[in-house]
């Protein structure tokens, strides 16, 4: 096997996927929901359309629900226990991050979501994130890493919210959403500067009516499998 080749096959089991139409990858630092600490039930599998070797944990008899194509009507509370609606923070682009305060990779997010939030203020930006876990938890967790970004709370709901995402069991996950409402692009797995300023890039893109929803998405696909292959070889390289 060639370098190329291997260095694929290091993303692939790093859980390089798409999923129908948009981006879905699962890298390897992906947990599943522990029960001992979730309210949720451990992750069953990938679904189908998931580029992923096979773990030995089995697969969903199901296939998820379909991605859609823009922001559902989903409401939820904050920590103060008022309601919020997802669909209240448009008429801008937004990051939906679900996350739990368990989950490693989520909590190494949180600076860069803090850091994106600032950076892209211009561009009216806004993170809004979705805890899969009991609001104590995050209150608790909030005490030492505050968050200053909105925060919504799952608890038992939480699983509900990501189905209509199209997504099971699998934390974190990042949904980039155009200041119209609509996915642009769906991130599966803890997520790197390089790809959000990327994703973006295309998204400031498309709200200035620069480039077509199908072509941003083709070139976010394009140009995070590239990123991927290119983290993959710098490992395989230091390794």
């Amino acid at each position: 096997m060639n370098r190329p080749q291997r260095a694929l096959a290091i993303a692939l089991v790093t859980g390089v996927g798409l999923a129908a139409g948009f981006l879905s990858y699962r890298l390897q630092s992906l947990q599943p929901l522990p029960a001992a600490r979730s309210p949720l039930p451990p992750s069953s599998g990938p679904g189908p359309f998931v580029i992923e070797p096979d773990s030995g944990s089995g697969s969903t008899d199901q296939p998820p629900p379909p991605v859609p194509d823009s922001v559902p009507d989903l409401t939820l509370p904050d920590l103060s226990g008022k309601s919020r609606s997802l669909r209240s923070f448009g008429d801008r682009p937004l990051i939906i991050n679900f996350w739990a305060t368990w989950c490693a990779p989520c909590r190494r997010e949180i600076p860069l979501l803090r850091d994106l939030r600032q950076r892209y203020r211009p561009d009216r930006l806004e993170v809004v994130g979705i805890a899969v876990d009991f609001a104590a938890a995050v209150r608790d967790y909030l005490r030492a890493t505050p968050i200053d970004y909105p925060l919504l709370i799952g608890e038992q709901d939480g699983l509900q919210a990501a189905e209509q995402f199209g997504m099971r069991t699998v934390l974190p996950f990042s949904v980039f959403v155009d200041a119209r409402g609509r996915i642009v692009a769906l991130k599966v797995g803890e997520l790197h500067v390089e790809e959000a300023d990327f994703i973006l890039g295309e998204i400031r893109s498309l709200d200035r009516g620069e480039i077509g929803i199908q072509a941003a998405r083709a070139q976010i696909e394009a140009q995070l499998r590239q990123l991927a292959i290119e983290r993959a070889q710098a490992q395989q390289n230091n390794g």
